[in-house]
């Protein structure tokens, strides 16, 4: 690990994100002739509390999705308070970041400017030591994460008619890290076919997942168990089990209602919904299954199923250390969602991670719909702890580029244990 680094330049330009729309790629060089680079995550459904993503707004270039203006923030403003001087270690750095750009939520200089320059520097800080390990903080345990491989798409990410974002399989009883990415790619390969041989066109979603045309969730995990089945996995805690991202705050009406497939739920109908489907299906966890400002719906959910399965919060705390600190007092979830440019400093993203671990919260770290080729957050997650990693499907390389970092560094280090801390499974059951 390095000590201190002084900067002899920065820069930026812009390239694409998974879904072909504009991001950073953000670099840094330091005085003794060493670089490193940081390709910025994108977000589709995305909370309104989150860090801000700086745009162009220029209609004339990428439909006003153009980042030249986030570019000029590192090229310009950035790079020149970080030219030239010696930098102690990443909270210093992360500090002088926030501080330059004086918002609340990044929005001045942009979020997508910042986190790529930190991510950049704890590189750069880690030098020839692995990431993961550079990353590690005293109250983490490293270990390899349960991959949660997002494999049926709908709502933001998909153009069908499945409200329900995301619907994903968790090789949980996975015995490694290689044979937990094993699991997740038969599974995904049986799913394939079964779709096929039911009429489906499998084309994908923006995260890898397929997007069938399909309007119910039942629907959906009726065909996850049964590609489960085929695979030769047995489903729920000692083999493959499923987690959902209903991403309520998509298909919450105005008058404060969700619907589903047409069909009108208040939050006590739609806490209902999931007490059916937690009974009925290997569901072990549920993220966002209430609108981000539906506290109260936050806390029914959490009251009838806190105690028997992992109910997170995503836009609702937007990996922000007070909010989740706060949804862990009044009761909203057990979980949390943790990514990096949601809050905008990896700083801030460690200290959300321990407000987590001092509130007897799990977390699980994730990518983003608009995604690079950058494998930093499979680092992350080792260092971390969580035992819990979403990246997407077991498909596309901007996905697979984590899922294989996880298996090299599986292989570098064999002592590192996989997958959930016993801490997490307390009290779960899968049906």
């Amino acid at each position: 690990m390095v000590n201190g680094i002084r900067v002899s330049g920065v820069d930026a330009f812009e390239i694409l994100d998974s879904r072909s729309r504009p991001t950073l790629q953000v670099s840094v060089q330091t005085a003794d002739g060493r670089t490193a680079t940081a390709g910025v995550p994108a977000g589709a459904s995305t909370g309104k509390l989150e860090a801000v993503e700086l745009r162009d707004g220029d209609q004339k270039r990428y439909n006003g999705q153009g980042v030249l203006k986030a570019v000029a923030s590192v090229t310009g403003e950035i790079a020149q308070l970080l030219a030239g001087k010696e930098w102690a270690n990443q909270a210093e750095i992360d500090a002088a970041l926030i501080e330059l750009d004086g918002t609340e939520n990044k929005s001045r200089l942009g979020a997508n400017a910042i986190i790529g320059v930190s991510m950049a520097f704890a590189r750069l800080f880690a030098g020839d030591t692995p990431l993961w390990k550079h990353l590690i903080v005293p109250a983490a345990v490293p270990r390899l994460p349960v991959p949660h491989f997002n494999v049926l798409n709908g709502g933001a990410h998909a153009a069908n008619n499945l409200d329900f974002q995301e619907f994903m399989i968790a090789p949980i009883g996975a015995p490694s890290m290689a044979e937990a990415v094993r699991a997740g790619s038969e599974v995904y390969a049986a799913l394939k076919k079964l779709l096929v041989s039911k009429g489906h066109v499998v084309g994908l979603g923006d995260e890898g997942g397929f997007a069938p045309q399909i309007d119910l969730p039942e629907d959906a995990l009726d065909l996850l168990v049964q590609a489960i089945e085929d695979a030769g996995y047995v489903t729920g805690l000692d083999g493959v089990a499923i987690a959902i991202d209903p991403a309520a705050s998509q298909f919450q009406q105005s008058d404060g209602s969700y619907l589903i497939a047409g069909q009108r739920h208040s939050n006590e109908d739609l806490v209902a919904r999931y007490v059916e489907l937690v009974r009925d299906y290997p569901l072990w966890s549920i993220e966002d299954g209430m609108a981000e400002d539906d506290y109260e719906g936050f806390k029914l959910l959490y009251a009838e199923l806190g105690e028997h399965i992992q109910i997170m919060g995503d836009d609702v705390f937007v990996t922000n250390p007070k909010l989740i600190a706060q949804g862990a007092s009044e009761g909203w979830a057990n979980s949390s969602l943790i990514k990096l440019n949601q809050i905008g400093t990896v700083t801030e993203t460690l200290q959300a991670l321990q407000t987590c671990r001092d509130n007897g919260m799990t977390a699980q770290i994730s990518h983003r719909s608009g995604e690079t080729p950058d494998d930093f957050i499979a680092d992350l997650t080792v260092a971390c702890g969580s035992g819990q990693l979403k990246s997407g499907a077991p498909a596309r390389g901007e996905r697979v580029a984590k899922y294989n970092r996880l298996i090299a560094i599986a292989r570098q280090d064999p002592s590192l244990p996989y997958g959930l801390p016993e801490s997490a499974l307390s009290g779960i059951h899968t049906g």
